[in-house]
């Protein structure tokens, strides 16, 4: 889609400028020529119709030289077929013959869809990818000589950029690095559209499609891989615990009845359980060992 000229007709308020034009013009051309001749040739003459003709289109060539554009919109104008300016927002008056308008464009942000079907990433795994694009008109000039249709120009560029970034990258970083991907998109996008007077303010990588038989295998490997890392996370604080142990009972056999008072710590930890019962009898005692099985044997009985 190229940029267009617009309908002169199509601006309600250049609309009522120029039929103002035209009307004074005419009406000032037909006192000044028209009239007198009705009178000396009369109204059936040809002489009278070809002034009559004459001042038709001079009143059309005079109201077309009034313009107005509305704040988003430029004009690319021409004279004698080389570029002459810029042109807009608001009124201004353009002489007819010598200049022409190339194109009218319009400079407001636009957000266009591209996307790369069927490309084969890195690890040669078939990816659709879906961006969007947001750009604007920066310079008129360019976007209108320099290129033919700037616009499918960038969405060419866009897509082969796309294509590119994708068959660089693993499926797992296109996964996991949306955002960085879309800034080096931008840029690289931004610098080859800047030649066609396009601002790139933007790229988002909005959709990436897999192949679901492909997403399964990766959700399967994304739990092995969190249960291997849970083991691990696991057996270090194993490890962690049980050098620490080392490091305590090393300490408490440094101190004479470390060992005991340790003991009766546990004691006390473990009688605040709830239905629980302890017995605590000399070490090598068998009295104290006869009455402990006795308790628990009454204890299961009841």
């Amino acid at each position: 889609m190229n940029a267009k000229i617009v309908s002169p007709y199509t601006n309600t308020a250049q609309g009522f400028i120029r039929l103002v034009a035209f009307l004074v013009t005419f009406i000032l051309l037909g006192a000044v020529v028209v009239l007198p001749l009705s009178v000396t040739a009369g109204f059936g003459s040809g002489l009278f119709m070809a002034a009559l003709l004459t001042t038709f289109l001079i009143s059309t060539f005079v109201s077309r030289m009034f313009h107005v554009l509305p704040e988003w919109e430029r004009l690319v104008l021409l004279r004698l077929g080389k570029f002459a300016g810029v042109k807009g927002p608001g009124f201004f008056i353009i002489p007819p013959f010598i200049y022409s308008v190339a194109s009218i464009v319009d400079t407001r942000i636009t957000t266009y869809k591209v996307e790369a079907t069927a490309t084969l990433t890195q690890d040669n795994v078939p990816t659709k990818v879906t961006a969007a694009i947001e750009f604007e008109v920066e310079d008129p000039r360019k976007a209108v000589i320099d290129v033919k249709d700037y616009l499918s120009s960038v969405i060419w560029l866009s897509t082969e950029a796309l294509k590119n970034t994708i068959g660089g990258l693993d499926l797992k970083e296109l996964l996991s690095n949306r955002e960085e991907i879309a800034k080096q998109l931008k840029a690289q996008i931004d610098t080859d559209a800047a030649i066609y007077g396009i601002n790139v303010r933007a790229v988002r990588i909005t959709d990436v499609d897999t192949p679901p038989e492909l997403v399964q295998e990766l959700a399967v490997i994304a739990r092995a891989r969190r249960a291997a890392q849970a083991k691990q996370i696991q057996a270090e604080a194993e490890v962690m615990v049980a050098n620490k142990m080392a490091e305590a009972s090393k300490i408490l056999a440094q101190q004479e009845g470390g060992f005991h008072l340790r003991e009766i710590q546990n004691l006390s930890e473990m009688s605040k359980e709830e239905s629980s019962m302890i017995i605590v009898y000399p070490y090598q005692s068998s009295t104290g060992k006869d009455i402990a099985h006795a308790a628990v044997a009454s204890a299961v009985k009841k």
